[in-house]
């Protein structure tokens, strides 16, 4: 690019040294300044700069002059995110299982560009990545953006489904069968990306790994069915309800737990569940949940701290499922 037509791209030029060698920490000289543009092919003189920089303030940039040592340098103190919301967002991603290793360092990397260049090294350092438990499926992306578009377009979609089988090798369920199933949403569990669906055959909500779906199809020729059953349905509330995006029939629980696991009870609740004290060491609690073996097991696993003690119906197939559990280990 000739020298003359970078001289029209100096503002540019100027937010990019800002925003990659500038933070609250850390600032450039005028001369700093002057030199990084003459690098780039342009020149430019002081009064021009000042008169920039003053341009950049007032469309919304938070450049401020500041004293480091005797020099008086300019420096990009305030961004879109600060550095501990970048931390959080790295955080996110790394720990994230449905994303695959290599897409969680293309993501942190781009995190990072929205730090300084100074503030993405300490960022850097909080990366551990590798030998975390991640999913394989590249295509992860790709599903997500397929699920969005379907469910904004009103289509159903058709995928594949597999399953780990004890050879660590990818295996297709139903022979491969293709499924089609109505998107209604997207939702978050225990760490994974589900994609909540309507199953016309069954008539009924299904849930499906959006790691494990494979070949996304959008049906652009079949609308969506099930409307009914998600007009007003409150995901936030809905996922309260299932255990491990397992479902079940819906059945309104009474529970009695002892004090020490109230934090457990209102972790899965929500702070809005009614307790009632009913002792000085216990109180219960009543919940909306969707019986089945994974919400058994929250409960065995919280041991004697926690009792069923309505409906008779629940009482019944968590002793039918202590008998199998002591059949297994007998």
């Amino acid at each position: 690019m000739p020298r003359s037509d970078k001289q029209k791209l100096k503002l540019m030029y100027l937010i990019k040294l800002f925003e990659e060698r500038t933070d609250v920490s850390h600032g450039l000289s005028m001369t700093d300044i002057i030199e990084a543009l003459s690098e780039e092919g342009i020149t430019a003189e002081r009064k021009s700069i000042y008169a920039d920089i003053s341009a950049l303030n007032e469309f919304g940039f938070d450049i401020v002059k500041d004293k480091e040592g005797q020099a008086c340098v300019y420096k990009l103190v305030e961004r879109d995110f600060e550095i501990a919301e970048l931390k959080l967002l790295v955080d996110a991603v790394q720990s994230s299982k449905f994303i695959t290793e290599s897409k969680s360092n293309k993501l942190i990397k781009k995190i990072e560009g929205l730090a300084s260049n100074n503030e993405a090294k300490s960022l850097h350092r909080q990366v551990y990545v590798a030998n975390r438990i991640k999913t394989t499926n590249e295509s992860v992306y790709y599903n997500v953006d397929d699920i969005q578009k379907a469910i904004s377009e009103n289509h159903k979609v058709s995928f594949q489904y597999f399953q780990w089988n004890p050879n660590k090798e990818k295996e297709l369920r139903h022979n491969g069968m293709r499924y089609e199933i109505s998107p209604w949403a997207l939702t978050w569990d225990d760490e994974n990306y589900y994609m909540v669906g309507y199953d016309s055959k069954e008539r009924k909500i299904k849930h499906y790994r959006v790691d494990k779906m494979l070949k996304i199809e959008i049906m652009a020729d079949s609308k969506r069915e099930g409307k009914a059953l998600f007009k007003d349905m409150d995901m936030a509330v809905y996922s309260k309800k299932i255990f491990g995006m397992f479902g079940g029939v819906e059945e309104t629980v009474v529970l009695e737990c002892k004090n020490g696991i109230s934090g457990v009870i209102i972790d899965r609740f929500g702070t809005e569940v009614d307790i009632i004290k009913r002792a000085t060491d216990s109180f219960t609690v009543r919940v909306n949940v969707q019986i089945s073996p994974q919400f058994l097991g929250w409960v065995f696993s919280l041991g004697e701290n926690i009792k069923i003690i309505s409906p008779d119906s629940v009482i019944e197939r968590m002793r039918d499922e202590i008998t199998r559990i002591k059949e297994i280990y007998n």
